[in-house]
């Protein structure tokens, strides 16, 4: 185990140490996510390019040709102001030509209050900062632009020879109108495509999923209906698995024939040799070689126990946390000493299970922990992920770097616990982890910290239940 944990971490090192090595490591690992950061991520580039270019365009060239062209008529009326002999002169010569320039033109008195002493524009008014550089560069005397005092207006403080003047003229003339209008269109258009692709790949991903959750079923035992669909590559992958699942059913099916038969003849000439051995006179001959038989059996039992355990799961709802009671229970009667952890459940809510095979898992840890220990606990828990079935016992234990040997089917460890429940063939831990990997779940195994022996711990999910 350490040796796999260090090369692990040597992959990771060197993963990191390539070139967009973090980077890599950010992304995400599922083909959905993938998929949808491969469309948003263009679409996203292409997006921000376009806002800039527009912004450039429209906000700032397109504002500035605007105000240049409104310019030479500003300053005609300036130059006409500053040449009339008085203020009075001045003030009738600016509403003469204010109307044929489509302007407002006053004289106010500086004590009107009407007069803006500062540029005012709102914050997000990208076009106006353009609007109140070019008035302020190509008119002389420009006081304020004040582009918020009136709605679509822009009024604009020049100082002349006879006071103050107040222009003002419609915002349209020197921005463009509607300028958002077109990064609108954009993005809804954006969205929109967005949404398409996402119903489009969410669509090409669904035979994947479908494909994912029919091989995971078939590794618990169940033949869940596969339709083949999607893209050519899925096909021909779907269409494999579902000729290579046809193999192995069909292969399975001989197999339990072939199992079948060898129970069959196996067991008669057992029984045969049990009848003769009843009839012997030498009672001792008799019983030690009944032993004998009793042992061979036993072999037998587990050998098939364990080919039996690859067969097709027959799982219905039932409550594994009652199956598990019950089990202990009946260890019990048998005069075993085992109990019921505190806290240990008796009942539950139904999840789908194969029950000979849970059952046969449960007994075969209860007969391992009694087996090798004086005395056993058996602790019965369930959360909203997990069914969980703890088996403690204060035997010698098993060390922790043959654990993983241990579950192995047909290994027998030292003398002080050979984990051989099945007469001798080291098959008990190996059927018990052999039923949970069949319902998805596992066997682990470690130290009991209060019997201070071998802890067993089944877990079952729930999720399918």
């Amino acid at each position: 185990m350490t040796v796999e944990h260090s090369e692990d971490t040597g992959v990771a090192a060197r993963r990191r140490a390539r070139p967009f090595g973090r980077l890599k490591a950010l992304m995400p690992t599922g083909i959905y996510a993938r998929g949808a950061l491969i469309l948003l991520v263009p679409i996203v580039t292409i997006q921000l390019v376009m806002s800039l270019a527009f912004i450039q365009r429209h906000f700032e060239a397109v504002t500035r040709q605007m105000t240049a062209g409104l310019v030479p008529g500003l300053q005609y009326l300036l130059a006409e102001v500053e040449a009339a002999p008085d203020a009075a002169a001045a003030a009738a010569a600016a509403r003469a030509l204010a109307a044929p320039l489509a302007l407002r033109a006053e004289l106010p008195s500086p004590s009107d209050g009407m007069l803006p002493v500062q540029d005012a524009r709102d914050p997000w008014d990208l076009s106006g900062r353009e609007v109140i550089a070019g008035l302020r560069e190509w008119l002389p005397g420009v006081v304020a632009v004040d582009l918020v005092g009136e709605r679509r207006m822009v009024l604009v403080h020049v100082d002349t020879r006879h006071g103050p003047v107040l222009i003002g003229l419609e915002r349209f003339r020197v921005s463009a109108s509607n300028p958002h209008q077109l990064l609108v269109v954009v993005l809804a258009t954006a969205v929109l495509m967005t949404v398409i692709a996402f119903l489009f790949l969410r669509n090409q991903l669904r035979p994947i999923r479908r494909l994912a959750v029919a091989a995971e079923a078939f590794g618990r035992g169940e033949a869940v209906p596969l339709r083949v669909s999607g893209a050519d590559e899925v096909r021909a992958a779907a269409g494999a698995f579902l000729h290579m699942r046809d193999r192995i059913a069909r292969q399975q099916a001989q197999r339990a024939l072939m199992l079948s038969g060898v129970s069959h003849d196996l067991r008669t000439p057992l029984t045969r040799l049990r009848l003769g051995l009843a009839m012997l006179d030498d009672r001792a001959e008799a019983d030690a070689l009944g032993r004998d038989v009793d042992e061979m059996e036993r072999l037998l039992d587990a050998f098939l126990a364990y080919a039996r355990g690859d067969a097709d799961l027959a799982t219905a709802p039932c409550d594994g946390a009652a199956l598990a009671a019950e089990r202990v229970e009946r260890a019990r009667s048998a005069g075993g000493a085992v109990t019921l952890a505190d806290g240990a459940i008796t009942d539950g809510a139904p999840l789908a299970l194969d029950a000979g095979l849970f059952t046969r898992a449960v007994d075969n840890l209860i007969g391992n922990a009694l087996r090798y220990a004086g005395r056993a606990r058996v602790g019965i828990h369930r959360d909203a992920g997990a069914l969980q079935i703890t088996v403690e016992d204060d035997g010698p234990g098993i060390p922790a770097d043959r654990r993983a040997e241990a579950v192995q089917p047909f290994v027998r460890l030292d003398a002080a616990r050979n984990q051989n429940l099945g007469g001798g063939v080291g098959l008990g831990l190996a059927i018990a982890a052999q039923a949970a990997a069949r319902h998805g779940g596992t066997l682990a195994l470690d130290d009991s910290p209060d019997l201070g022996g071998l802890r067993a711990t089944l877990t079952f999910p729930t999720g399918r239940g």
